[in-house]
């Protein structure tokens, strides 16, 4: 069977520091609560499943498609990473990345991820988790937590957290709309209240939650803090993070962060009213052979073979298969896109 572009319905999490905006910024269908803190666009992980929206794959879920079509839906090497006999049984044949949008209404928590050795050794076994943001709205004063201070050590950490001190020791720093700030695995950090964000990972759900600003829940209940499991995870040599510097690549087109994990792109796609349709080949920014996301952050694009049968537009997301080699994507009005893979 031939794949095609790959819609999936949104799965919708609640936490206490959520808020609304990813209904009324990004125009989710939430319910009617306080707390919705993000919106996972992308996931294959354990029950946490996406589910195909339209076309002959209507209602699969990600890692069905995954095992049914490995190579033609990741490509030839992502594939075979991820059946390698040297990987835990539960982390065989699982989409690598999770796309997100996060409304950060309230601080999260200050906290930290293993790296992928450290994951191999939790119980059940579940990869590190490398991050990256991309900040779509913030207020005035929202702050970034993400790194130590130069010179803070296991000590130093250890005395903030029993002293309710975490933010003294955290480098801090308020973003502006469009930054990409990039979280490697062992880094702790935190998002501040007011800032709405995409983000990309490695298919993990393991954090380890070190601070919870002194906080409790409706019941009047702490979080649990996973102090000791965070210290360990912590790379105590990487300090202040920085938002990243992006590389212009061609006039539509700046690289925002190339890892081992992804690499995401920004493109600016800029209408010409006199000329219809608008388009680009996919190809011209995307490696061969690999799975694609395409996350349109503003005005809309249509793709050829979208059994959606309309465009897709803001804060929506498409799965592009690796088959599909040459993608037209067609715009009529000014869009910006992440393209990440």
């Amino acid at each position: 069977m031939v794949l095609y572009p790959l819609r999936f319905k949104p799965i919708f999490q609640q936490y206490l520091w959520g808020g609304r905006r990813l209904g009324t910024e990004l125009n989710k269908p939430i319910g009617d609560g306080p707390t919705y803190a993000e919106s996972w666009e992308i996931v294959d992980h354990g029950k946490d499943q996406s589910h195909v929206q339209f076309g002959e794959y209507a209602g699969k879920s990600l890692g069905e498609m995954v095992r049914d079509h490995g190579e033609c839906l990741l490509g030839r090497e992502t594939a075979a990473d991820i059946q390698k006999e040297t990987r835990p049984t539960n982390l065989r044949n699982r989409f690598p990345l999770l796309f997100k949008f996060l409304d950060a209404c309230q601080n999260l928590s200050v906290q930290v991820h293993p790296d992928d050795r450290m994951g191999m050794t939790l119980i059940p076994p579940d990869l590190g988790k490398t991050e990256a943001w991309v900040v779509l709205d913030t207020i005035p004063g929202a702050k970034i937590y993400a790194g130590l201070k130069s010179g803070v050590d296991e000590n130093i950490l250890r005395k903030a957290i029993e002293e309710a001190a975490a933010e003294e020791v955290l480098h801090s720093f308020e973003p502006g709309i469009g930054d990409c700030v990039f979280i490697p695995a062992g880094t702790v950090h935190a998002l501040g209240k007011g800032l709405l964000i995409g983000e990309i990972q490695q298919c993990s759900n393991t954090t380890f939650r070190l601070y919870d600003w002194g906080r409790v829940d409706t019941d009047g209940n702490s979080r649990e803090l996973h102090i000791e499991a965070g210290i360990s995870a912590t790379d105590f040599l990487r300090g202040p993070v920085h938002p990243q510097i992006p590389s212009r690549l061609d006039g539509i087109a700046e690289c925002l962060l190339e890892c081992k994990e992804f690499s995401m792109k920004r493109l600016t796609l800029a209408a010409d009213l006199n000329w219809t349709p608008n388009e680009i080949e996919l190809s011209s920014y995307s490696p061969v052979n690999r799975f694609r996301l395409l996350v349109v952050l503003s005005g809309e694009i249509s793709l050829p073979d979208d059994p959606a049968g309309q465009p897709l537009g803001k804060a929506e997301t498409v799965l592009i298969p690796a088959s599909m080699e040459n993608v037209t994507v067609q715009y009529s009005r000014t869009t910006e896109l992440l393209l990440i893979s």
